[in-house]
């Protein structure tokens, strides 16, 4: 398998940038970001890490020191389990995480190095320069990247006289708008602090001292004289601190300060006063804007003998050791809390703000109790393929592959099975996890403002791939002709991002899974919910994904699957090792019959075998004792020696009305298990779904909006087949 890409852990942050203030991701399709291979890798695995900044490589440290910093900061972080991403502008592309060449490239004696903040990214980029990033850019990096840490040595703040000069560091709005935490030892007494915590605390920053005092340090010395309105006593109180605000999902940072190191603290005094003569000779020489607190640090130092370098290296080395225990609380906490980040709200017509029911014989509503276990307490997990389609309807009845162009409509929309049944299942109000991978691409940017009804916590972004597409060519009556599909990005669904979600899979009461995912990854997912009860529906997608369950034990690990008739006959012969008899009449007793002898087998593997017919409807066949109780988790099916069939015609549809037949089989489902999780009998449940398709015939997308507004109730379920 190829090395995972992966740039983001918290798609829900990117949704926020899709939908909530405009900003959009960086792509490298475009050439404009670069995520290290090694910061790629521990992204994916859930390790953590930290964002380093590179001004004070380029700007805020004399050549050797420089260079030995920046590598003895990075050597601090892997000694702590960490990954460092030293970022920077290379050439005209942000780098996250960096060689030890281009470390080296960014400490020589150039005089080109632009030193970038937020405002000077866009046109660095575009003019293809270099330079190093300060607080501001490499906030902004760290949080395309969703690296929720960054060590720096000190922020930038108001400067003296601020009032008047509107001269205020950038670093602080960047922190009231920008979700990343900055660990450093306060800020520069060469600036305003008290109007510097004022600000901070108008943008909506938390700031909090780490250790044992409220005092805010001040840089060379522990006590500015002023104190932080909180304090974090420890890496895991600090950690927690950064949880809860991304589970509030407040989209603006923390700032915490960390007091230079005690040996240190008599220095820092002498360093204070030298301070003092450095900013009067600024002021003299009028050196103003970014330049100041360059000058003055290298003034600091030639008059303190070297020694504000020494305590300069040593408190960045000290707040990176101590963002590395935040960044390793930080990574345990997410791992233990199932909770996540604050989810869309329920929708009106959300599952679960109803007590469950079931609908007997006589059409009465019975409450079902909860198991004494807790469960099926939870929602439906989807994990699944995310595809954008593309959909050519030929014009005319006669038409050859020829090569000929033929007149008609094309349509763009977004599909994947994974992803319809997501989205339908949240139409109608079951609010699902969707777990899936898409790429930065432009598609990315399409599907999160489409999807906005879906919890999308579960969708990872990888860097440089392609959002899966399909191509299908469709005939005038809407039925498919041929199809090519661009799948690889689904390979990278895989159990390590699966196991993320084990909490959420566990309360479950019923999982979905897709035929773009790996047989791996469904094999894996098989055995977790076997393990915790929770039954699984396996969706095949095509026939030549149908038989993945098979390959492995997964095929003995699901409870519900819907494969057409060419599906099915690829799943008995995975089954039994034979080949299926194909009828060559096509009438629907021939097409029954077949179904009903090919299941009869496959059903002991699978209870419950929805086969889709097209317009002919379902046969449903399965092998449950009391089909009034379909499975859900907590609900363990008794297996019959006896099949039961049962033949469900579609809902009546003039073929003058089909638009696209692409999703139709996905809102089927979907809607069927919804009925199910609102206790219908199998039957009453399937009916449902054929309504929810005979909505997706209609529409040109997989999933029409119409969905949203058909709750299925009770009539429409017991008529709708009329």
């Amino acid at each position: 398998m190829l090395p995972l890409k992966l740039a983001t852990v918290c798609s829900r942050q990117i949704l926020n940038q899709f939908m909530g203030n405009g900003k959009k991701l960086l792509s490298t399709s475009t050439g404009t970001l670069k995520v290290h291979e090694e910061v790629q890798e521990a992204l994916h695995a859930g390790k953590p890490v930290i964002a380093l900044e590179s001004a004070i490589i380029t700007h805020g440290m004399p050549r050797p020191v420089n260079l030995q910093t920046a590598r003895d900061v990075e050597a601090v972080v892997r000694e702590e389990g960490v990954t460092p991403a030293t970022v920077a502008v290379l050439h005209g592309k942000l780098h996250i995480g960096l060689t030890d060449a281009e470390l080296e490239y960014l400490a020589g004696e150039r005089t080109d190095l632009v030193k970038v903040s937020r405002r000077d990214l866009a046109y660095v980029v575009s003019q293809k320069l270099s330079g190093g990033t300060t607080v501001s850019a490499t906030m902004v990096a760290a949080h395309k990247a969703c690296i929720p840490i960054f060590v720096t040595g000190g922020i930038g703040g108001v400067h003296r006289g601020g009032e008047k000069t509107l001269d205020v560091s950038a670093d602080l709005t960047e922190l009231g708008r920008t979700p990343v935490t900055v660990i450093s030892a306060g800020v520069k007494s060469i600036l305003d602090i008290a109007k510097t915590l004022e600000f901070l605390e108008t943008q909506g920053v938390c700031v909090s001292t780490f250790g044992q005092s409220k005092d805010f340090p001040a840089f060379f010395t522990p006590r500015s004289g002023h104190q932080s309105p909180y304090q974090v006593t420890s890496a895991a109180e600090a950690a927690k601190l950064i949880w809860a605000g991304e589970k509030l999902n407040l989209q603006s940072g923390n700032l915490i300060a960390v007091p230079i190191p005690e040996e240190f603290f008599s220095s820092g005094e002498i360093i204070e006063s030298v301070i003092q003569v450095a900013v009067k000779e600024a002021e003299d020489k009028r050196i103003q804007g970014k330049e100041v607190t360059p000058y003055i640090l290298q003034r600091v130092n030639e008059l303190t003998g070297g020694e504000s370098l020494k305590a300069n290296v040593a408190l960045v080395k000290n707040n990176a050791t101590v963002g590395c225990h935040i960044a390793m609380e930080l990574s345990k906490l997410k791992k233990q809390d199932s909770n996540g980040p604050m989810k869309l709200p329920a929708t009106s017509c959300d599952s679960s703000s109803r007590q469950p029911h079931r609908t007997g014989s006589s059409g009465k509503q019975r409450g079902r109790s909860q198991t004494k276990d807790g469960k099926g307490s939870g929602r439906p997990v989807i994990v699944g393929g995310v595809v954008v389609d593309y959909l050519s309807k030929i014009g005319v009845d006669n038409f050859r592959l020829d090569g000929a162009t033929y007149p008609g409509e094309v349509h763009q929309s977004l599909g994947g099975v994974g992803r319809n049944l997501a989205d339908c299942l949240a139409r109608l109000g079951n609010n699902p996890l969707f777990i899936s991978v898409v790429s930065d691409d432009a598609h990315a940017e399409v599907f999160f403002s489409q999807c906005n009804h879906m919890d999308m916590s579960g969708v990872r972004i990888l860097i440089g791939e392609k959002t899966p597409t399909y191509s299908g060519i469709l005939r005038s009556s809407g039925q498919l002709v041929v199809g090519v599909g661009d799948m690889n990005l689904h390979q990278e669904v895989t159990p390590e991002l699966i196991s993320q979600f084990e909490e959420e899979i566990s309360a479950s009461p019923i999982v979905c899974v897709d035929g773009n995912v790996t047989p791996e990854a469904i094999s894996y997912l098989c055995d977790m919910c076997s393990h915790h009860k929770v039954p699984v529906c396996f969706e095949p997608t095509d026939i030549h994904k149908a038989g993945k369950p098979f390959l492995t034990s997964a095929g003995d690990r699901l409870t519900y699957t819907s494969p057409n008739l060419s599906e099915l006959r690829l799943m008995y012969s995975c089954v039994t090792g034979k080949s299926s008899q194909v009828s060559d009449s096509r009438s629907l007793h021939a097409k029954m019959t077949e179904a009903a002898m090919l299941c009869e087998e496959l059903t002991w593997r699978v209870p419950v075998v929805m086969v889709t017919l097209g317009k002919d409807g379902v046969l449903l066949c399965h092998r449950l004792q009391d089909d009034e109780y379909p499975p859900t988790a907590g609900n363990i099916p008794k297996i019959s020696d006896k099949m039961n069939a049962m033949h469900v015609p579609a809902c009546s549809i003039k073929e003058e009305e089909i638009v696209s037949v692409s999703g139709a089989g996905d809102c089927l489902v979907s809607a069927t298990i919804s009925a199910i999780l609102k206790g219908h009998d199998l039957q009453r449940s399937v009916r449902a779904g054929m309504l929810a398709a005979m909505l997706s015939l209609r529409s040109y997308d997989p999933v029409p909006k119409a969905i949203s507004s058909c709750q299925l109730t009770e009539d429409l379920i017991q008529n709708g087949t009329s």
